[in-house]
C-alpha cells in the first residue's frame, strides 16, 4: 500500500505517549491500533500543515475525537485501511495517508482535483475525481469528513482567506451533492497561514494551492468496533 505515515506523526506519538518508536515503526496500520493512545496532534497537524497552534483548533480537534486503541482500534484501523487503499485506486495523483485512526486526504494542483488560479468553482475535471471519491465514502458511511482549505502566499492575506474558504466549501458542497449527507461535513480554512511547504519556488506555491480532507471514524464505528472488540475479547 503506497500510503505512508508521516516522520513528525509518528515522533509526535511516541513524544506524547512516552512508547518507543522501536514498538511502532515496523507496524501496519491495524497494529498500531494497540499500542496508539488518544492524541489527535497526528492527525490535525496533517490536515492543517506545518502549526496546530495552542488552543485555536480545540474546537476541530474535539470533532476528529481520541484515538482508539486496544482491539477496538485494530478493527478501526482495518476498515480505515480498506477504504485509504481504495481511494488510492480511485485517485492515484491524491496524497493519501493512514494517521492514527483516519484518513488525510490532500489535493493539489499534481492530484487532478484543482482549481483555475482565483478561482473556486470545482472544474469538470476535479468532478470527475470527487464523484468517485464521494462513490468510496458511501461505501463507508460512519465516518466524520473534515475539509480543510489553504493557499499559497501570493495576493493579499484577506483575499487568500477567502479564497480557501470558498474552496473548501466548494469541495464540501460538491460531496453533499453526491450523496454524503452534509451533517457528516466539518468545513475549515486557513488562507497562506499554514504552509505545507515553503512558498519561495513555483513547486511549493502548488503543494500549498491544496484543499485537505481527514476522514475520521464517527461514534456509531467506535462504538461498533468497541462492541465487536468485547465479543472477541
Amino acid at each position: 500500500m503506497k500510503s505512508i505515515i508521516k516522520n513528525i506523526s509518528i515522533v509526535a506519538i511516541c513524544t506524547v505517549l512516552s512508547v518507543g518508536c522501536e514498538a511502532t515503526k515496523n507496524a501496519n496500520n491495524k497494529q498500531k491500533g494497540v499500542v496508539i493512545g488518544a492524541t489527535t496532534g497526528a492527525i490535525l497537524g496533517a490536515i492543517i500543515g506545518n502549526n496546530t497552534g495552542d488552543g485555536e483548533n480545540s474546537e476541530l480537534g474535539a470533532v476528529i475525537g481520541g484515538v482508539v486503541g486496544g482491539t477496538a482500534g485494530i478493527i478501526i484501523g482495518n476498515e480505515m485501511d480498506k477504504q485509504a487503499q481504495k481511494i488510492e485506486e480511485e485517485i492515484p495523483g491524491a496524497v493519501v495517508e493512514r494517521i492514527d485512526n483516519g484518513i488525510v486526504v490532500t489535493f493539489d494542483e499534481n492530484s487532478g482535483v484543482y482549481f483555475d488560479t482565483a478561482k473556486y468553482n470545482v472544474n469538470s475535471e476535479s468532478q470527475e475525481l470527487l464523484t468517485k471519491l464521494a462513490n468510496v465514502m458511501k461505501e463507508y458511511p460512519n465516518t466524520k469528513i473534515i475539509v480543510a482549505g489553504h493557499t499559497d502566499n501570493v495576493g493579499s492575506e484577506s483575499s487568500n482567506l477567502l479564497l480557501s474558504e470558498r474552496r473548501a466549501k466548494a469541495v464540501s458542497a460538491y460531496l453533499a451533492s453526491n450523496g454524503i449527507p452534509s451533517s457528516h461535513f466539518t468545513t475549515v480554512w486557513y488562507g497562506e497561514l499554514q504552509p505545507a511547504t515553503t512558498n519561495e519556488t513555483a513547486a511549493g506555491r502548488a503543494k500549498n494551492r491544496r484543499v485537505t480532507l481527514a476522514i475520521v471514524p464517527d461514534e456509531t464505528m467506535k462504538a461498533n468496533a468497541i462492541q465487536q472488540a468485547k465479543i472477541k475479547g
